[in-house]
């Protein structure tokens, strides 16, 4: 494997359509992505979801990539009938449920095995940040409560739930996004509270998850001055190195959150962001949009590597992290697609209550 293909697995993209056009499958056996990501213009129906799923798996017979996908519940919900739409994090808490912990299990182990049964091994969930802010419009109801012991367990929960269906969870996004009052989508915020305040509340949830081993943890396009005052912590080398992997004990893969978001192109390239974020410690690129941009940004990451400003030695410790995470993704039976919109999920959610909301 060449350095090109090497640097490429370190990528996870988006494509355009719900099916492979010749255009991006050559983009993508030119990059050799270790995922790939999808949205709503990837969906039409289930059969269609299903072959897609099934192509860009074999894409690389040898090493396929992870497929993944944003399936939060509420506004964040990718994939439209006969999946289950849950409701959003926080009805959790306000159902005034005794064991809210347990349906947050249900509804993750529920959510897995719907997304198992097309052929998608990660979801992009739970959402770890406290929202202390509750102007906070881009966290909002996505975040399951502004106590911090709460999001701990109720994340937690969650995550075994999609693990046990065999889907990767994903905690985000660190170190915490929930008191911001900028939307990392449009613009880069600034979280300018203490390092202790932090501590006492943003970091309990990550803390949990790092104590239990949760195989991977999405950054925030957010700065902390506390921590570090120049960069985001997506390209924070103090933040993510520092912090999340030292101090915190992080061994699982870091995966850094849309380099296609204003937080990052209002602000610079993401070809920059994307060496800048390897650099950091980042572990895979998340380019959601533009093949292409993320081919270029492969690019330049080569001649970061070329030049020294990237080791060799980061390179395969990211590599390392990705190839265990694939490893363990790729051990479980398949499930029926019968499972897709079943009794029990509908009542399950049904229970919740309401599941609407527009997609963030």
């Amino acid at each position: 494997m060449d350095s090109a293909e090497q640097l490429g697995q370190l990528f996870m993209v988006g494509i355009p359509r719900p099916e492979l056009d010749p255009h991006t499958r050559r983009l993508l056996l030119d990059l050799r992505p270790g995922g790939i990501v999808l949205f709503s213009r990837n969906y039409t129906d289930l059969e269609t979801l299903g072959a897609l799923c099934r192509e860009l798996h074999g894409l690389d017979r040898a090493d396929p990539p992870l497929i993944a996908i944003d399936h939060e519940g509420g506004r964040v919900q990718r994939l439209g009938a006969p999946f289950t739409h849950f409701p959003p994090a926080r009805r959790l808490i306000r159902t005034g449920a005794a064991q809210p912990a347990e349906l947050a299990y249900q509804v993750g182990r529920a959510m897995g095995y719907e997304l198992r049964a097309v052929g998608i091994d990660l979801d992009f969930a739970p959402v770890l940040d406290v929202l202390t802010n509750p102007d906070n419009d881009v966290i909002g109801d996505r975040a399951f409560s502004d106590q911090p012991q709460q999001v701990a367990a109720l994340g937690s929960a969650l995550a075994r739930g999609l693990r046990e269906a065999g889907v990767i969870p994903c905690g985000k996004h660190f170190p915490g996004h929930g008191a911001t009052r900028l939307d990392s989508h449009q613009d880069l915020p600034t979280d300018e509270r203490s390092a202790s305040l932090l501590e006492q509340t943003d970091l309990v949830p990550f803390r949990r998850a790092c104590g239990e081993q949760l195989e991977m943890l999405m950054t925030a396009h957010v700065v902390y001055p506390a921590l570090d005052p120049d960069r985001p912590a997506s390209l924070s080398q103090p933040i993510i190195t520092e912090l999340l992997r030292r101090r915190l004990g992080f061994d699982g893969l870091v995966v850094s959150d849309d380099l296609e978001m204003g937080a990052i192109i209002r602000h610079g390239s993401v070809e920059q962001a994307a060496v800048q974020a390897l650099a950091a410690g980042t572990d895979l690129l998340l380019v959601c949009h533009s093949l292409e941009r993320a081919v270029q940004a492969r690019d330049a990451c080569l001649g970061a590597l070329a030049a020294g400003r990237l080791s060799a030695w980061r390179l395969a410790e990211a590599r390392r992290r990705l190839g265990a995470l694939k490893t363990g993704s790729r051990q479980l039976p398949p499930v029926s697609a019968e499972v897709i919109g079943c009794a029990a999920h509908t009542r399950l959610a049904e229970a919740l209550g309401d599941t609407t909301g527009s997609e963030a």
